[in-house]
């Protein structure tokens, strides 16, 4: 049986500096090849990135820069750290806000493979407004909270589709920095383009709480509850969604909001199935549970049988080593991806898609390296990249 761990840190830096660029030094190289594997070099010119931040956010223009300078002032990391039209990159996570007798919550499971998440909780104030948040991509956001009681978290919104816009955790970044209701996050969202379809959860100190759900290249469709899973209200079918089982979770977030569940009993619904995930292995378990106070300014990182409080006021800086699993837990729904009734396995189901992949040599490597008990999950999802993820020519 493989055990699952990680390591989870909370820092604080008001402005970009040394805590910042030792965590850039040590993670830069992973994402350099992740960037590339997925041809991000091919992608908008630094002086295109520039120029969109400038356009869209441009109160982030300053720190961007900042960013730039402790990364060497190296072409690539510049590109990379401004998020202008990059490579697609997919996830999990559910999402619910509820607000009521004056109590606020949001909550969110944020679902993965433990070797793809930063582990970093961040506090900082870089342009002035003080934020917390978990970081993605070393200065987005996946989830947070500001000083003036806004919190919001993301969910993938389970389209490969791309368009032209930024990478979301940016715009969450964007959003902490500059708004501070739910109101002003949605003037927000409905002028910056989102490069990928997404669902945001958002909640203010007002008890204001809203989901959206962000279309590639730009639109915004508001949403009657502020509950989110991975998959969105149209046409076009979500990616992989037996296999995700986003719309058993989404069923069960309604579920518990007929039951008028108080804010304060949410965060335990998420260490529970099905909105909480522990196939590890498959690349979709639940890494954390955050659960964001907006009246209060709190955080809390939730995992089965412990939890980690955090302020704004009193942010304590430390380190969590966090046993995710001992174990692989089977069910139905993943022995069974696909083909009900079928005795298979998660291996046996993705090598089932091998006619679908560009290099079907490639695939079969992967499969037996995977079966070898050695997995290279980025790998993985460079082999379907290159024939399901589309870009937009016009980003350049």
């Amino acid at each position: 049986m493989t055990a699952y761990s990680m390591q989870f840190d909370a820092v604080a830096e008001d402005l970009p500096g040394p805590k910042w660029q030792a965590r850039w030094q040590r993670s830069w190289p992973d994402y350099r090849a992740w960037f590339l594997g997925r041809q991000g070099q091919n992608g908008p010119s630094r002086a295109a990135c520039e120029q969109a931040l400038d356009h869209y956010m441009p109160e982030l223009l300053p720190v961007w820069r900042r960013l730039c300078q402790l990364a060497g002032n190296d072409d690539l990391a510049a590109r990379f750290l401004s998020t202008w039209c990059p490579p697609a990159y997919l996830g999990g996570c559910s999402l619910a806000a509820v607000s009521r007798g004056g109590s606020i919550r949001l909550v969110r499971n944020y679902d993965l493979s433990p070797e793809l998440n930063e582990g970093l909780l961040l506090r900082s104030a870089w342009t002035g407004t003080p934020v917390m948040g978990m970081i993605e991509f070393l200065w987005g956001l996946s989830d947070g909270i500001n000083q003036h009681g806004l919190a919001v978290a993301l969910a993938y919104g389970g389209r490969e589709t791309t368009g032209r816009g930024f990478g979301i955790t940016t715009i969450l970044r964007y959003l902490m920095e500059t708004c501070t209701t739910v109101a002003d996050a949605l003037a927000v969202l409905q002028r910056v383009p989102s490069h990928m379809a997404y669902n945001i959860s958002l909640a203010d100190r007002s008890g204001m709480t809203l989901s959206v759900e962000l279309q590639p290249g730009g639109g915004v469709r508001i949403m009657e509850d502020a509950i989110a899973t991975n998959h969105q209200h149209g046409a076009e079918r979500a990616s992989r969604p037996e296999f995700t089982q986003t719309v058993e979770r989404l069923d069960h977030l309604a579920a518990l909001l007929t039951t008028a569940i108080e804010p304060d009993a949410l965060a335990p619904e998420f260490l529970r199935a099905p909105l909480f995930q522990s196939n590890y292995a498959g690349g979709l378990g639940t890494l954390f549970t955050a659960e964001y106070d907006p009246s209060k300014g709190e955080l809390v990182l939730w995992w089965p049988g412990s939890r980690w409080p955090q302020s704004l006021a009193e942010f304590q800086e430390g380190s969590r080593h966090v046993p995710l699993s001992t174990h692989v837990q089977p069910t139905a729904d993943y022995a069974h991806y696909g083909n009900p009734g079928l005795e298979t396995t998660w291996l046996d189901a993705l090598a089932s898609l091998s006619p679908h992949v560009a290099n079907p040599e490639a695939f079969e490597h992967w499969l037996q390296t995977a079966r070898g008990g050695d997995p290279d999950w980025m790998a993985l999802s460079g082999v379907f990249y290159a024939t399901t993820g589309r870009r937009d020519a016009n980003c350049h």
